[in-house]
């Protein structure tokens, strides 16, 4: 740090020292009652050296943390985070569920709403927090690189306000990571080039640690030390690229209280599924006397697909702290370690019943705002594909062909510049057309036997809808190449889940049995393995917005889309001009 810092201001250095030594907020008047403060933070993006099941090798990390720093705002407070990019790859950060409104070009992900930062160049997020409250989270969004660049985003109520459930002794922020022996970039690099499904993962990790059940790895284990009596929050966030995950604590259960930063009505759990993308807290009550024994906390994946998987499970270990904690250490060493039972790997009954019991709270103070009248219907299926081989060159995809995945059958490439500017600017070679079909433009049995032609197209289409719009989108799993559940998410909003279901949508008799009461409102859901889930939001929010699956394999393959939604007539609904320092592709 000192050569940096050298060349910063005593006002700068202040700042950043204050940033970076202890990561939480570097305050600012507060103007009035309530008002938010501004929070400033800095990231350095550099290498760093981490050794994990015996192998060291060298990650891309922010500020030497990994996981990434904690970064903590109330409701209503601006953020202001610089990032400097120190390493050979350009990176960018999404800032994950939060709204973005009208602050789109603090979005993050690369040739979307901005060229991604190059070596040695910066560039300063700065973005307000209205309206949210509760566990989000902040990733690298280019590539493969958020494998090891996330950290959490916590987002307490405002001053003097309380939870709408019993306040915890404490809180404790625990996130899903996935371990590669091997450099991240290198594996989908590899997996693009050759046309196949990508080298798995070695290990998954909870807060970076992969824990005691694989080799030379026990000294790496994620300790929870919790007294009896108490209840803690835990704040539980899926960073793994690829894999959703089933998590339990042995002999203990969980009360759920919040999924993607909004609270949910209470219920009980044993068992948790999370996918990559979705973040949920939940109670965790001690039993009311330590017991004579540690709990395993375990996570495995969920996965019904046809490729390969990490097939492995990331142990954690909750411990209770006895009076004479001095001992427990001692004593804690001859205890039984209870295991928790997990559901079965393709258990997709479950995981249905489980997203089936999240509802919002709909109550006065936290309304469900869900459109009653749609003003435009879209229908999309989500699934995998093939391209055809290029010649000359063998592929080691499906019969000779490359791995793909789309939304109605279109493969979304990248553009060369980001488009959120080349609308913004009205750039006649803008890189993109808006033809992005609302239905499947060839329609078949999107369950049933696949058609013998699975190749997608590719193209950068993108849905262009009038500022307020109200929306409703039912995304239809496909069986083609296998079917799988899907965590899709969408930039700039969250969502009403009004419905879901297995088979295909029926667009007569589905609809009335749609839950536009008390539905939950996410940022990403899972498009069931097999079936379909139906979504509703109001488009007031404008700018260019992209919408992907969250397993990031398939959104190598192609599997995301844009929308770009207008400006409203008043000025508070434009989208202002792009900062000085938006990076330049």
């Amino acid at each position: 740090m000192g050569a940096s810092s050298a060349l910063l201001s005593p006002a700068v250095l202040m700042t950043f020292l204050v940033a970076v030594g202890s990561l939480m907020a570097y305050p600012e008047v507060v103007t009035a009652k309530h008002a938010g403060i501004t929070r400033h933070y800095h990231f350095d993006i550099k290498l760093k050296n981490i050794t994990r099941l015996c192998r060291t090798k060298s990650i891309v990390a922010v500020n030497g943390k990994f996981p990434g720093p904690r970064l903590i705002a109330r409701e209503g407070d601006r953020l202001v985070v610089e990032v400097v990019n120190h390493v050979p790859n350009n990176i960018s950060i999404h800032w994950h569920g939060v709204r973005q409104l009208r602050s789109g070009w603090a979005d993050g992900p690369s040739y979307i709403t901005q060229c991604p930062i190059q070596t040695g160049q910066s560039y300063v997020y700065n973005f307000t927090i209205s309206g949210q409250r509760g566990t989000l989270f902040w990733h690298a969004h280019i590539s493969w690189l958020r494998a090891t660049v996330y950290g959490p985003l916590i987002i307490l109520p405002k001053r003097n306000e309380s939870y709408p459930f019993v306040k915890p002794y404490k809180e404790v922020p625990i996130l899903f990571g996935e371990w590669f022996n091997a450099d991240p970039e290198a594996v989908i690099n590899q997996s693009l080039q050759t046309g196949a499904g990508p080298n798995v993962s070695d290990a998954y990790t909870l807060n970076g640690l992969p824990g005691p059940l694989y080799n030379c790895s026990s000294k790496d284990t994620y300790k929870l030390k919790v007294k009896p009596g108490k209840t803690y929050l835990l704040r539980l966030i899926n960073a793994a690229l690829n894999d959703e995950l089933f998590f339990s604590i042995a002999n203990h259960s969980f009360t759920v209280v919040e999924a993607d930063a909004v609270y949910v009505k209470p219920f009980v759990t044993n068992t948790l599924v999370i996918a990559p993308g979705q973040t949920t807290n939940v109670l965790l009550k001690t039993k009311p006397q330590a017991p004579n024994a540690t709990f395993f906390m375990l996570a495995r994946p969920y996965f019904t697909g046809m490729g390969a998987f990490d097939n492995t499970t990331v142990a954690g270990i909750l411990e209770y702290e006895t009076p004479s904690s001095s001992s427990s250490s001692i004593s804690s060493k001859n205890h039984p370690l209870l295991k928790p039972g997990l559901p079965a790997i393709n258990a997709t009954n479950f995981v249905a019943k489980f997203s089936s019991k999240f509802r919002s709270l709909a109550t006065t103070k936290f309304p469900a705002n869900v459109p009653q009248k749609v003003d435009k219907k879209f229908f999309f299926t989500v699934g995998l594909g093939s391209s055809p081989c290029p010649k000359n060159q063998t592929c080691q995809g499906p019969n000779g062909t490359k791995f793909a995945a789309s939304m109605n059958n279109i493969s979304f490439a990248l553009p060369r510049t980001a488009l959120l500017q080349s609308y913004f600017f009205a750039q006649s070679n803008r890189g993109y057309t808006t033809d992005f079909p609302a239905f499947p433009l060839h329609p078949f049995n999107y369950t049933g036997t696949p058609p013998n032609n699975t190749l997608v197209t590719n193209g950068t289409k993108v849905v262009v809808i009038p500022f307020n719009t109200s929306v409703e989108v039912v995304l239809q799993d496909t069986s083609i190449l296998g079917a799988e559940s899907h965590p899709l998410h969408l930039h700039g909003y969250n969502f009403y889940v009004v419905g879901q279901g297995f088979g295909n949508f029926d667009p007569n008799k589905d609809p009335a049995k749609f839950n536009v009461v008390d539905p939950a409102e996410r940022n990403t859901v899972g498009v069931p393995s097999g079936g379909w889930v139906a979504i509703r939001f109001q488009a007031d929010n404008p700018g260019v917005w992209l919408m992907h699956c969250h397993l990031d394999v398939h959104l190598s393959w192609g599997l995301r889309m844009a929308w770009i939604v207008l400006d409203g007539e008043l000025p508070n609904q434009k989208l202002p001009p792009p900062p000085s320092d938006l990076p330049k592709c």
